[in-house]
């Protein structure tokens, strides 16, 4: 007997995609994302504190914390930025199977703190937890990457 699930949805699995952040949390992310480096965490602190459910800002803070080396930091953060999408994903619609691609922007900072969450568990030797992140990112999109820039290096 197979052991491959036989999916009778015409065109497979579907994909989710979550709605975009409102116009003023977008423009301030990207006000903090121009800021240097030192600037810069303080500034994304902020535009979470005013919109907590904006992915992209837990993810960058994510960011942040690994490039100084603060990996348990980033590993809360992006703890954070995992949960709420979860939350984003199924108010989206998504029932626990299904894409959520690197090609669509919006699901973007989901992805990101997914692939963070991972990158930090790694650092700081929770290779399990860092295994099932790096699953997860497969299953939701099998051959997809992030498309631009990279986490930093433990």
């Amino acid at each position: 007997m197979a052991s491959t699930p036989i999916d009778l949805r015409p065109g497979g699995l579907p994909s989710t995609v979550l709605d975009p952040a409102p116009a003023v949390a977008a423009a301030s992310m990207a006000a903090a994302l121009r800021l240097p480096l030192a600037d810069r965490r303080e500034n994304l602190a902020d535009v979470a504190a005013q919109w907590p459910r904006l992915l992209e800002a837990w993810a960058e803070l994510g960011r942040a914390a690994a490039d100084g080396g603060r990996h348990v930091e980033a590993y809360a953060y992006c703890r954070v930025g995992y949960h709420r999408g979860l939350d984003a994903l199924r108010a989206a619609g998504w029932r626990g199977s299904g894409y959520v691609r690197w090609a669509e922007p919006t699901n973007r900072g989901f992805l990101w703190s997914l692939l963070g969450l991972g990158r930090a568990a790694a650092a700081i030797g929770e290779h399990d937890e860092a295994e099932r992140c790096a699953q997860f990112l497969a299953q939701l999109d099998p051959g997809g990457s992030p498309p631009t820039g990279e986490w930093p290096a433990a």
